[in-house]
Formats: C-alpha cells, sequence, structure tokens
C-alpha cells in the first residue's frame, strides 16, 4: 500500500523523476524500460490527441447534454460563445502545460533536438518558415509549444506562436489544450493581431508547405512544397516581421506513407479533401504499440534535429508590389537551400543530397 501511495504521490507531483522513482517502485521495472515505456505513452497521447480528440471531445459534449448532466455542458457552451475570439488573440498560453514533465518523454522518444544558429533580437517580430511538414510535424510541435528542448532559454525574450489549422479552434476542449501550448490559428486575423498588437519579441511558426508537402513525405526524401507559397513573405513585408528559415532534418522519416502518383483516383481524392476541409488525408504507418517490428500509430524513434536559421531583415511595406514579394521571397528559398546544405552532413544525410523545392 505504502508502495502504491508513493506511485500516486510521484505522478500528482508531476516532475520527470519522481514519475520515474514511483513506477519502478511499483512495477518493479528497471529504469530505462520504465523510461521507455513513459516515453511511449506521451508519443501516444499526442497522437490520439492530433487525431481524434476533437471529434471524441465534440461527440462527448453532445452526449452530456442529453444526460442529466447536460448543466455542465451548457455552461461549457456559453464560455465557449464567450471565449471564440481569444485564438485570434494570441490565446492563453500556460507555462505550467509547456513545461509539464511529459514533453520531456515525448523529446526523448525520437529524440528531437532544437539547434540555434544565431540570436534574435526581441525588439523584432519574427515568422518562422518550418519545413518539411511531415505526417504530424511532430518537430514544431515539441520544439515550439512544448519547453521540452528549451526554446525559452536558446532564444530568451521570444515567445514562439506555432500556427495550424482554424477549424482546430472549433473544437471544444481541444482549442483550449492546443492555445495552452502557445498555439493559434493560421489565418490572417491572428497572425495580424500576434504582430501588430501583441509588442515585439513574438514569433509565428508556419508550417508553410502546409497539407499539401505532407502528401509527398517519406523516409529518405528532403523535399519542400515553397515555389508558389508567397502568403507568409507578403505577411512578413506588411509587418515589417524578419524571415527565418527553420529545417527539420528527420522529419519526414518518423512515418511511412502511401504515395499516389499526380493523376491518380488516390491523389484526387486527398486533393479534393485538402481543397474542402483543409487537410490531405495521409495513408500511412509508424510501429506498434507493443513491437517496433509491427505496424500501428505510433512514430518510428527516428532523430529529428531542427535548426533555426539566420533571420532576413525585412522592410515594412504596407502594400508590398508582386515584385517585392517575389524579391524577397527568392531571398528566403535561397536562405533555405543553404541551411539544408550547411547542416545535413552533421545530421546524417551524404553531402549529395540535395534539397528538392516544389
Amino acid at each position: 500500500m505504502k508502495t502504491i501511495i508513493a506511485a500516486y504521490s510521484g505522478v500528482l507531483r508531476g516532475t520527470g523523476s519522481s514519475i520515474l522513482s514511483a513506477l519502478q517502485d511499483l512495477f518493479w521495472l528497471s529504469k530505462s524500460k520504465v523510461e521507455k515505456q513513459l516515453q511511449i505513452i506521451s508519443v501516444l497521447q499526442w497522437v490520439l490527441t492530433f487525431l481524434i480528440m476533437g471529434i471524441a471531445c465534440t461527440l462527448i459534449l453532445m452526449y452530456i447534454l442529453c444526460t442529466d448532466c447536460w448543466a455542465i455542458a451548457a455552461l461549457y457552451l456559453a464560455w465557449l460563445v464567450f471565449d471564440w475570439n481569444t485564438p485570434k488573440k494570441g490565446g492563453r498560453r500556460s507555462q505550467w502545460v509547456r513545461n509539464w514533465a511529459i514533453w520531456r518523454y515525448f523529446r526523448d522518444y525520437f529524440p528531437i533536438r532544437l539547434v540555434k544558429t544565431h540570436n534574435l533580437l526581441t525588439t523584432r517580430n519574427y515568422i518562422f518558415g518550418y519545413h518539411p511538414h511531415g505526417i504530424m510535424g511532430l518537430g514544431a510541435f515539441c520544439n515550439f509549444s512544448t519547453e521540452a528542448t528549451g526554446v525559452s532559454q536558446k532564444f530568451p525574450g521570444i515567445r514562439p506562436y506555432l500556427a495550424t489549422l482554424a477549424g482546430n479552434f472549433r473544437m471544444p476542449i481541444l482549442r483550449d489544450y492546443l492555445m495552452s501550448g502557445g498555439i493559434c490559428p493560421v489565418n490572417r486575423d491572428s497572425i495580424d493581431y500576434i504582430l501588430s498588437k501583441n509588442g515585439s519579441g513574438n514569433a509565428i511558426i508556419i508550417v508553410v508547405g502546409g497539407a499539401a508537402e505532407s502528401l509527398n513525405c517519406t523516409p529518405g526524401k528532403n523535399s519542400v512544397t515553397l515555389k508558389n507559397r508567397k502568403g507568409f513573405v507578403k505577411l512578413a513585408l506588411r509587418h515589417g516581421a524578419d524571415l527565418v528559415p527553420v529545417y527539420s532534418f528527420g522529419e519526414n522519416e518518423v512515418y511511412k506513407q502511401v504515395i499516389f502518383e499526380e493523376g491518380s483516383w488516390g491523389r484526387w481524392v486527398q486533393k479534393k479533401f485538402q481543397k474542402h476541409v483543409g487537410f490531405a488525408p495521409c495513408i500511412f504507418h509508424g510501429r506498434g504499440l507493443f513491437s517496433s517490428n509491427t505496424w500501428g500509430l505510433l512514430p518510428y524513434s527516428k532523430p529529428i534535429t531542427t535548426v533555426v536559421g539566420e533571420p532576413i531583415t525585412i522592410p515594412k511595406i504596407e502594400n508590398p508590389s508582386q515584385k517585392e514579394v517575389d524579391f524577397y521571397h527568392s531571398m528566403y528559398v535561397d536562405s533555405l537551400i543553404k541551411l539544408f546544405d550547411k547542416y545535413k552532413s552533421k545530421f546524417g544525410l551524404p553531402e549529395t543530397d540535395v534539397l528538392e523545392v516544389n
């Protein structure tokens, strides 16, 4: 009984060492096995959050409305109406949530690492272009929506906001969970607010390739969807926010995907979903829950190293011309390619590999 109480107390305290110690006492497992199980649990909860939490919470809320506890659901819905525009105004981040011990186990599962190459001035605002998307953008989430890799220590005075699909913020409970990590909608209202009405020292992380890029991600392939993605450059010019290229080595290695050829029925279905829903359904798999030799939803434990490049100084131009947008877009593409070429051999790629820009 004392052992069980100790385990329960460790979980409540929420520190990685206390949880680990309590579980060791409870299950008589070696330290390495307990750590591995905690890593798997931490990643699994995020994968399930990514895939089903929004729909699940919506269905649960609808069910509660039909029970004797309907008042609880009604109160939450009233709060939801009142709080509807909060995601567009920078959200409601929680340092407590960003520092949860579970994110450190999430980081160590792969592991994920954040590499700083240059200092960022707190007197400026920034738009980080994150590449590649991968299936779930796991490196983007861990590095910029948690403190597991020390983003606040590496870039003191900089507040990161990871931008994701606006539809996620229409889902009850999920929206609050996402906001607690500093995640915001990737729409103009939200980005305009953060870059113009939230002071300086803000960094919005945009996964530029989006759903289109996710359709082509597969192990061994280094390609980005960027040639015709210029909206983020126009936003940077309108607000005078510096552009920062970011490349995550290993992001495409953690899942295997069925790639449909252009013109096939599968790609047609994916593009229709992307156009009308905002995301593209991918047929992918990782490893199983109990064995790395079986298929499942868990990503493979492959290293992900996110390198934050040198900021490109952007002037403030309220109504930039297409020529100005094209000029700074070209500078950004060149900077991203140079970043990839400089660090590829350090993080497991051969010197002959090139970054494919589509």
